[in-house]
């Protein structure tokens, strides 16, 4: 599945998984965002390891949840079967120094519909 819109507003069609972890994180929902992932899973974000759920828990607790993050994803890429989603974000977090929209790009990696790895990165074109 390749899907991308041009337009942050359209809709993006979202594989199963990765609708869920997006829905959960914008809608705050901690225990739902925690059931999309396996027990062993890692998380990187903001170049820092967050492995198992105990550790990612904390993550998003702080991160997406405290934060109020949300996403609006304007594109999925299906690349053998991990997911690069690229949403504009938003949040309560400090944007100093942060471009508006602030887009990130979330690579998934999945195995018995739990997410094992997601790698968050802030892309840059201006290098």
């Amino acid at each position: 599945m390749t899907k991308s819109s041009a337009s942050p507003n359209a809709s993006v069609a979202l594989p199963t998984l990765v609708a869920a972890y997006v829905a959960a994180s914008n809608n705050f929902d901690l225990e739902r965002l925690m059931s999309s992932f396996a027990e062993d899973a890692l998380v990187n974000d903001q170049l820092r390891d967050y492995w198992g759920k105990p550790a990612i828990r904390e993550w998003a607790k702080r991160d997406i949840i405290g934060e109020r993050l949300t996403m609006n994803v304007t594109k999925v890429i299906n690349h053998y079967n991990n997911f690069i989603v690229t949403a504009n974000v938003d949040g309560n977090f400090d944007k100093r120094g942060l471009p508006d929209p602030l887009v990130l790009a979330f690579y998934f990696a999945a195995q018995s519909d739990l997410i094992v790895q997601l790698i968050i990165l802030r892309n840059r074109y201006d290098i």
